[in-house]
């Protein structure tokens, strides 16, 4: 009788099937848990004639083999075909991932900061939390500027007694150079690019912060011939080999003499459009010498050296080169917008 049950039980197990592991945890508590199958058969093994023990024993020993076989059998086979539908990790990012690009200020500004390292300037970041000191005072701006007003500027702390120790947001990236001059001799050839902040009224043409890159060259000899030149460079590189420029006269407190910096429109090619407002110029940056002053505040001697200095909105350029009307799209995440810069680069 005996032997019948195990050969039994041997056909069983040999077409044992699941589908999932607790089908597969059901099967082996069946079979060879301690209240399983196998186990009552092995319970019956010591009524057993003493003559038959040897061949009863043997069979009793394939049949747990061929369970433990069959049930390890199953286990490989749902875990190869096991999608992970039962273990869904509900945090993991959702496929098919879709593949995003640059932002559009980022391709602009990455352009930029290209061409002029190709004519050798060196790229430095400054604080975004900066000093009076090195922002205004360093760079000839009057202890009564309007930009030291608190409806210009984001001030953190401010110091009454004395204004250059007051704290604030950079307003632009003209502190990251006065950083430079104070720590390095010329020969000096920097680019500072980095985000500003300015206490503005946010609209479709201006915003409470925005991007600028800002170049300083300072050695001996330098002359406005030598920035005319550079920026004549940058502007033909970013906008076209048939690109022109035009300086005008202009002020800025660390740079004499200044100049704004126009080029040709590059939509109308100088032909006059609404773009331009029908003058075929369109303004892209400021520049100018160094102002000695400057330079004595940061240890240069002015009687030997000499520099130039220039800047320009990061903004300002995304939009001559792709249009875009509207200033606050490039902070609003808008997915919709940012697909459409895919390609761009």
């Amino acid at each position: 009788m005996i032997l019948d049950k195990i050969d039994q039980l041997l056909k069983e197990v040999s077409q044992l099937s699941a589908k999932n592991a607790d089908d597969i945890e059901q099967l082996r508590l069946k079979y060879l848990s301690k209240k399983g199958e196998i186990n009552a058969v092995m319970a019956d093994f010591r009524n057993v004639a003493a003559d038959q023990k040897k061949t009863v024993g043997i069979k009793i020993n394939e049949l747990k083999k061929a369970a433990q076989d069959k049930i390890n059998s199953l286990r490989e086979q749902v875990a190869s075909t096991d999608t992970g539908d039962n273990h869904e990790d509900l945090t993991r990012t959702p496929y098919p991932v879709a593949l995003g690009t640059r932002h559009p200020l980022t391709i602009v500004k990455n352009q930029i900061i290209d061409i002029f390292q190709r004519m050798g300037f060196t790229l430095y970041h400054g604080p975004e939390i900066d000093d009076d000191k090195h922002v205004f005072t360093m760079l000839n701006f009057a202890a009564d500027h309007p930009a030291r007003d608190m409806q210009d500027t984001f001030f953190i702390s401010q110091d009454k007694n004395d204004v250059t120790k007051n704290v604030l947001l950079r307003s632009h990236t003209s502190g990251d150079e006065a950083h430079y001059m104070e720590t390095h001799e010329p020969p000096i050839r920097v680019l500072c690019p980095g985000r500003v902040y300015r206490n503005e009224a946010i609209s479709a043409r201006a915003h409470c912060f925005f991007h600028q890159v800002e170049g300083l060259y300072v050695d001996k000899g330098v002359s406005f011939t030598d920035l005319k030149q550079v920026l004549l460079t940058f502007a033909r590189e970013m906008f076209g080999p048939d690109t022109k420029i035009r300086l005008r006269p202009s002020y800025f407190p660390f740079t004499e003499p200044s100049a704004e910096m126009d080029i040709s429109c590059n939509i109308c090619g100088g032909k006059g459009c609404n773009f331009c407002k029908h003058t075929g110029w369109v303004e892209i940056l400021g520049c100018g010498m160094v102002d000695p002053h400057d330079l004595a505040a940061c240890g240069i001697d002015p009687d030997v050296y000499t520099g130039y200095a220039f800047g320009m909105g990061v903004e300002r350029i995304t939009n001559l080169k792709y249009r875009v009307n509207d200033l606050r799209l490039f902070s609003e995440n808008d997915k919709r917008f940012l697909e459409e810069f895919q390609s761009a680069f």
